[in-house]
């Protein structure tokens, strides 16, 4: 082969060798500055300390605990991508979203949780409250009777030809239940007898101002033979 033709030969193989060297080496200077998802991964720990914040620790932990190892995850790849020649986020971005929709649910749940926590203590305080009853009369309406028991006529007193009108007086819960119950104007034979059937009635329950209370009720009870 002429001379020539052999220096044209070693000098286009040694272009192609050049060209080669400058496109790996753009190629890793272009993997080697990839750079991180950032806004993504604060984003994700922003997520996160609210979870925390919101104290999802005590109402939401097993939801917190899932946004705690999606964050691990997420800053172990970070790690293994500061190791690397050639770096690549694609990874690191999905996992930063997926630890922020995790910090996300987990301070949701903590507020959700908290707002069912507390509506329940509230029920329960005003379960607790002790309210004096209220009579009957004004702003405060007799309440309805939803429930019905009729007196048994004792035999002794049909034996004794006893009859008349025993006057009670009956405290109604908060529940529209009988919680009490005194004679207040006796017809003795017939006193527990009317007793009895009254401490079986209910009743609607008493708002007053929205809220349930107990009330008091007179009520008589007629026996006639």
């Amino acid at each position: 082969m002429p001379l020539a033709r052999r220096l044209r030969k070693r000098d286009a193989m040694r272009a192609i060798v050049r060209l080669r060297t400058i496109t790996l080496g753009l190629a890793i200077t272009v993997a080697g500055c990839a750079s991180p998802p950032n806004a993504d991964v604060d984003a994700a720990k922003a997520a996160l300390d609210r979870a925390n914040t919101a104290g999802a620790g005590q109402v939401a932990a097993e939801s917190l605990k899932a946004a705690q190892d999606s964050g691990a995850a997420l800053d172990a790849e970070l790690k293994a991508q500061e190791g690397k020649w050639f770096k690549s986020y694609d990874k690191t971005r999905e996992l930063a979203l997926a630890a922020k929709a995790a910090g996300d649910k987990a301070a949701a749940d903590a507020v959700a949780a908290k707002e069912i926590a507390d509506t329940a203590a509230v029920k329960a305080k005003v379960a607790k409250a002790k309210v004096a009853p209220i009579r009957v009369g004004g702003r405060v309406q007799t309440p309805n009777k939803i429930k019905d028991v009729k007196p048994v006529y004792p035999a002794i007193a049909q034996s004794a030809h006893v009859s008349g009108a025993v006057t009670i007086e009956a405290t109604i819960g908060p529940d529209g239940k009988v919680a009490d119950a005194n004679v207040v104007r006796s017809v003795r034979l017939l006193d527990q007898a009317a007793l009895d059937a009254v401490r079986q009635w209910e009743y609607t329950p008493t708002l007053l101002n929205g809220v349930p209370v107990p009330v008091i009720v007179t009520v008589t009870i007629n026996f006639t033979r």
